[in-house]
């Protein structure tokens, strides 16, 4: 591991002479600066663990130096401890209210001084230890997320492409029987839809731009998600709107919410037990709620009382080819929802509905605001 390093800044060379000696007795490396413009520079030029800095100096004194520092990113991260002659409560304050970390006063303490550094420094490898490991956990996330992925894929594809096969095979038997081509011919474009729909879902989570957004009603939204649901599964299953902000406008993108409403309301209709053409009902509701530092979102429950949450998926529904269905082609719908929706700043969550089944929780924003996308 380098030794630390240590930018001193004091206008008395003195003082930057003490300093350097004890410092670098102790393994640590040090650069010097006399006024507030060399600190800049050196900083700019090779940045330190730690800086000792004067507060006063001429021309630039240390608490616009650390307000500098404190502005740019590239080292708002760098602690600072203050040198002062100044030992009132008010002075102290000041310099912590700046950005930082510790105070040193004059005249030096040597000893103290190391014990102050030293304690610093510790937490500076303590941050870079936790920042290394934030790193190596996304990079372990982000590896076995694309292993998921890739095995799903691979996974539904050859099944895909087995059902394919098969049913051409069925096609080349039975040619001379118009009805059972028709029909056969049939399974096989339902089974090359399959695929296409995975294509699609894939280049979905792969897209990071920002969507462009326009006015809509909440109520169009609704039924249009519907109507895709309908469309995209084939079916006529009825859901019920209880939509209380039908004439409330939001900034939004059509495309992408009715898309994240038939995936979620497909969800809710495959929660069920029974037989396709027994009733499913499947409802949606809607309300304001206003959460704190983020401001209102409109919060859409699709309500199902189906099988409810399996406990053995409950804590990673939203991976990729995560699914209780053994329906070939499916298992996806809920990752692209969820990762859809972030996209437009919102959110999508599970939850237990009271007397069994389950309730998706939709939530966007109800004015446009983005926030910054999470990989899904």
């Amino acid at each position: 591991m380098p030794a630390p390093s240590i930018l001193v800044v004091d206008d008395q060379p003195i003082n930057v002479q003490l300093l350097k000696r004890k410092l670098e007795r102790e393994g640590i490396r040090i650069t010097t600066a006399y006024n507030g413009l060399e600190a800049l520079a050196s900083v700019k030029q090779s940045p330190p663990d730690l800086i000792l800095l004067d507060v006063m100096m001429p021309d630039m004194d240390g608490i616009e130096v650390c307000q500098r520092l404190q502005a740019e990113e590239a080292t708002r991260s760098i602690p600072v401890i203050f040198i002062t002659a100044r030992t009132t409560k008010e002075s102290k304050l000041e310099g912590l209210g700046v950005g930082a970390v510790d105070y040193i006063t004059k005249p030096i303490d040597l000893d103290e001084t190391l014990a102050r550094v030293q304690t610093q420094l510790r937490f500076v490898t303590i941050n870079r230890q936790l920042h290394d490991l934030t790193r190596r956990l996304e990079e372990s996330r982000r590896a076995a997320t694309i292993g998921a992925v890739t095995q799903g894929i691979a996974h539904n594809l050859n099944n895909l492409l087995g059902v394919v096969i098969g049913y051409l095979d069925l096609v080349k038997a039975y040619h001379d029987k118009p009805e059972q081509v028709k029909k056969n011919a049939q399974h096989v474009e339902d089974a090359v839809q399959r695929i296409v729909a995975i294509i699609k879902q894939l280049s979905t989570l792969v897209v990071k731009s920002r969507p462009p957004l326009i006015k809509a009603s909440v109520q169009l939204l609704l039924e249009g998600g519907i109507s895709r649901f309908h469309d995209d599964y084939r079916l006529t299953a009825p859901v019920t709107i209880d939509n209380p902000l039908e004439d409330l406008m939001i900034d939004t993108n059509y495309e992408i919410v009715e898309e994240v409403l038939a995936k979620v309301l497909i969800n809710a209709w495959e929660s069920y037990d029974n037989k396709p053409t027994d009733p499913r009902p499947i409802s949606l509701h809607t309300k304001i709620v206003e959460k704190p530092d983020e401001g209102k979102f409109v919060e859409i429950r699709v309500v199902d009382h189906g099988r409810g949450i399996d406990p053995e998926i409950r804590d990673k529904m939203f991976e990729p080819f995560v699914s209780t269905k053994n329906t070939v082609g499916v298992g996806m719908g809920m990752t692209v929802a969820r990762h859809a929706l972030r996209n437009l700043g919102g959110e999508v969550t599970m939850t237990d509905t009271e007397g069994g089944g389950a309730t998706a929780i939709l939530m966007h924003p109800a004015a446009k605001r983005l926030r910054q996308s999470s990989d899904a």
